[in-house]
């Protein structure tokens, strides 16, 4: 039997209210796990995005920031001595950002800790897992184009 509009109305409204419902206790782990490290919640999302170097307008793009937010994300980092601005050899208006040994070490510990929390709130059968990831991925279009974080 096929499903009333209103059928569906009221499925798509607990749906949404229970992946609201995942999505604030992910934030709020996130919160706790940055406050334990001593970084605030962006730069926490910004130090998992940087793996090694990457350039600020990447960043930018992942964090899903205006350049002039993602500088001051980063100048937090840089006082915090969790990464280093370095100029593009071929362009020295790019600018790359590189972990520091600390900010390896901090960057590290997010992600096992992030890890720990996502074992948690998802820990269901691996055939549960894998078809929760395929119908997330889905939702996402695959992931082409979602956006990671947000400023």
């Amino acid at each position: 039997m096929d499903a009333t509009p209103d059928d569906r109305a009221a499925l798509s409204r607990e749906l949404l209210e229970l992946v609201f419902q995942v999505t604030m206790r992910l934030r709020e782990d996130l919160m706790g796990v940055s406050a334990d490290l001593d970084v605030p919640p962006m730069q926490a999302q910004a130090l998992l995005s940087v793996n090694g170097t990457a350039r600020m307008r990447d960043l930018a793009e992942t964090l899903s920031c205006d350049a002039s937010n993602v500088t001051g994300i980063v100048d937090g980092l840089e006082q915090r001595g969790l990464v280093t601005r370095r100029p593009d050899p071929a362009d020295r208006r790019v600018k790359h950002l590189v972990l520091t040994a600390e900010g390896e070490r901090r960057r590290a510990a997010l992600v096992a800790r992030n890890a720990r929390i996502a074992d948690e709130v998802f820990d269901l059968p691996e055939a549960d897992r894998l078809a929760l990831r395929d119908l997330l991925k889905t939702v996402l279009g695959d992931g082409e184009g979602a956006r990671r974080g947000s400023c």
